[in-house]
């Protein structure tokens, strides 16, 4: 598990860090999260957008580049998701986002990341095209509000500020500054029935 980074356990305690190892462990028994059992977590199954979405978070957490998400790296992502300052959360969120890291967003690398958003979180079917053209029109007013300078793309700066000064930016984007209670809730689904 050698980490080329180092994680914050700040305000972890002894007690938890170990339950934490404890389920890591019986969940992965390997040593590390892959990518399909990621995927699997969130219920996504199949090839659509929201597995590249899964894909994309996926690799933002694995930050050795070692195709696993061993304990260090789940502790940092539990860190960032349960207490992360929400400045932080945005820059992992915009992460997440700029898929070819070139270090904005454009329209292209948006919709994708808006279909995937809508596919996991209120189950569209595969773009009908009453749904497109309503992403269309989602994803413009969303570039329309962020990019300051009209460049036709979207830096880290402006979407972080975007996204703390608009309440319709932040909701269509599904971004939960404190999403603690969905994950602690998909926590519980998976451990249905699993005893420790």
């Amino acid at each position: 598990m050698g980490q080329h980074h180092t994680c914050n356990m700040k305000g972890i305690e002894g007690a938890e860090l170990q339950a934490m190892y404890k389920k890591f462990v019986v969940e992965c028994p390997s040593g590390g999260l892959h990518l399909h059992e990621f995927k699997q977590f969130f219920g996504i199954t199949d090839q659509s957008e929201a597995s590249e979405y899964a894909e994309s978070a996926f690799k933002s957490f694995d930050r050795n580049g070692d195709n696993m998400i061993d304990f260090l790296e789940y502790v940092a992502v539990l860190n960032l998701v349960l207490r992360g300052k929400p400045e932080h959360k945005l820059k992992w969120s915009f992460k997440v986002y700029d898929t070819d890291g070139n270090g904005f967003l454009d329209k292209a690398e948006l919709r994708k990341m808006v279909m995937s958003i809508y596919n996991i979180k209120q189950g569209w079917t595969r773009s009908t095209d009453a749904q497109m053209s309503n992403l269309e029109a989602v994803c413009d007013r969303i570039f329309q509000l962020m990019d300051e300078n009209h460049d036709g793309k979207i830096s880290l700066k402006e979407f972080v500020d975007g996204i703390q000064r608009d309440d319709w930016i932040r909701k269509t984007l599904h971004i939960d500054i404190n999403p603690t209670e969905w994950i602690l809730k998909q926590q519980e689904k998976r451990n249905a029935g699993v005893k420790y």
